[in-house]
């Protein structure tokens, strides 16, 4: 169970966003690709499914950019994963070997079962805000790949 480049990059992209900008600055996709080093082309198809989904707000021209709203540090994880990864990644079989569940389980489908359930219910449980209050500058800074790339 490993997430995609695309829930990295998601989730990288509106810490960074929430963490730099807020409601009053708007950033740059180029800034955001440039100090996450990822991709501007496919970042931006990313940021753009968050927009859509509500998470983020963005503005074309100039001066546009990505901003926060009223629902991003209220945003779940889990919400983000179901966006980027769908309800497949918490359904897919552990060994690969066919789709399991109940009825036909791979033999690490029951031992596995519990640990999906924790994992979802602590996704639900944890925000964007959450991640943001820890007093963890050295986590926030890990989603950058410059020490300097977050002031």
């Amino acid at each position: 169970m490993m997430f995609s480049k695309s829930f990295g990059y998601a989730l990288r992209g509106i810490l960074y966003v929430s963490f730099v900008g807020g409601e009053d600055r708007k950033v740059s996709i180029e800034e955001i690709a440039e100090r996450l080093g990822v991709p501007r082309y496919f970042l931006g198809k990313v940021m753009k499914s968050m927009v859509k989904a509500g998470i983020l707000n963005s503005s074309r021209g100039k001066s546009g950019g990505f901003f926060t709203n009223e629902n991003t540090l209220k945003t779940t994880i889990i919400k983000i994963i179901m966006l980027v990864e769908g309800q497949e990644y918490f359904n897919s079989c552990l060994l690969s070997l066919h789709k399991c569940n109940s009825s036909r389980p791979c033999p690490m489908h029951d031992k596995i079962q519990l640990f999906k359930n924790n994992l979802i219910g602590m996704y639900s449980q944890t925000t964007i805000g959450d991640l943001l209050k820890e007093n963890m500058p050295d986590f926030i800074r890990s989603i950058a790949i410059a020490n300097d790339a977050i002031r």
